[in-house]
């Protein structure tokens, strides 16, 4: 390390930590995916920290509903990249660290390559998909995984890697499948108080920041569990499953074979995903019936000619739906793909039903792309 400056003098000056803790600190490279509500403050707190080569992950753009917690963003930068929005303000927050955004989505495609470059990697996503994703590349390449998920109230943190029996402890030990469809809402649909997510972000930094420099004792192999509104806080020690192993793909090839979003619920062969553009191009058209199922007092309401039937009741409202070519649509697309399956079997028709991939929300993000 060059002649130490003022920037880090508080941690110089900590006893346990000092010039050897921050010489670490700069050597190090760590990959954050996901630039929003958790990605937010573990950036802005490893940016500040000095480590050395940061790496951003998201292919999202940033819009209004994402400022009530993910405060490194602006009203005026909606509708602009968050990977490179948030590597602009690191920048100028720290000059003297290295800071590389990826704005393609993380896919199967591409995970081996991000990752293998890092030395940590940071899971800061909101959807099972990429969680699975993230976990089983970083099991294959023996990487260490800092994860981080809220929901409403509450949030969790955990290490997975190499445990002090030489066990590697995986995503998969936590939850070896997926939770089926529409179990487990996620934050468009529940919500999220929003200071939780920079609680549960900054556990995760400061759990980056002790298993580089070695101080204290890390999460490796266990799983706090935090509530906002009692302040209590659980931590379960975790174990090595004898599904995870089995469930894993066995290496880099199988991997990239593997349809993240349909083993998660996300796709399904006899239901076509539409994207923005095809699925306003055809109610333009007047192709499809659009159907919104979420409840009724969601936002943003849909400025388009459509039915509205809340998952709810679809079900009982079955007969309700005319005999027309069907796109079902929610906030997220998770809801909208299982009201399909439900019209699927339930209702014997000629053709087969769509929706709207990443919802309602999906739409606006395209907005926002013309826009620029």
């Amino acid at each position: 390390m060059e002649q130490p400056n003022d920037r880090y003098s508080r941690h110089f000056s900590l006893s346990g930590f000092g010039k050897a803790g921050q010489e670490k600190l700069l050597k190090a490279k760590v990959l954050v995916i996901g630039a929003g509500g958790l990605g937010c403050p573990v950036l802005q707190y490893l940016a500040a920290a000095g480590v050395g080569a940061i790496g951003i992950a998201d292919h999202d753009r940033i819009s209004l509903s994402n400022l009530q917690r993910q405060t490194l963003y602006t009203t005026a930068e909606t509708g602009k990249p968050k990977a490179i929005t948030a590597a602009a303000k690191l920048a100028a927050l720290n000059p003297e660290i290295t800071i590389t955004e990826y704005t393609q989505e993380v896919t199967t495609s591409n995970v081996w390559h991000l990752i293998s470059g890092y030395d940590l990697v940071v899971d800061a996503t909101d959807n099972f998909a990429t969680r699975y994703l993230i976990g089983d590349a970083c099991y294959l390449l023996q990487k260490t995984l800092v994860f981080g998920a809220v929901s409403q109230y509450e949030g969790q943190v955990a290490v997975f890697g190499l445990n002090d029996r030489g066990q590697y402890i995986s995503y998969r030990d936590l939850f070896p499948e997926p939770p089926s469809p529409g179990e487990v809402q996620d934050c468009n649909v529940a919500g999220v108080l929003g200071v939780l997510p920079g609680m549960i972000g900054m556990m995760q930094a400061n759990e980056v920041i002790k298993l580089i420099t070695g101080i204290g004792e890390s999460l490796t192999g266990r799983l706090l569990m935090f509530s906002m509104l009692t302040y209590e806080t659980m931590i379960l020690e975790l174990s090595k499953t004898k599904d995870s192993e089995k469930l894993m793909p066995k290496n880099r090839e199988e991997l990239e074979k593997i349809d993240y979003q349909w083993l998660c619920g996300w796709s399904h062969p006899e239901i076509q995903a539409l994207d923005p553009e095809d699925f306003l191009n055809k109610i333009k058209n007047g192709k499809i019936t659009a159907i919104d199922v979420r409840e009724k007092e969601e936002l943003p309401v849909a400025a388009f000619t459509h039915l509205h039937i809340p998952l709810s009741r679809l079900e009982e409202s079955i007969t309700e739906i005319p005999e027309t070519e069907i796109a079902f649509f929610c906030q997220g697309g998770n809801r909208s793909l299982k009201a399909a399956e439900i019209f699927i079997r339930l209702r014997k028709a000629s053709s087969k039903p769509s929706h709207l991939k990443g919802g309602i929300l999906a739409l606006i993000q395209k907005k926002n792309e013309q826009r620029d």
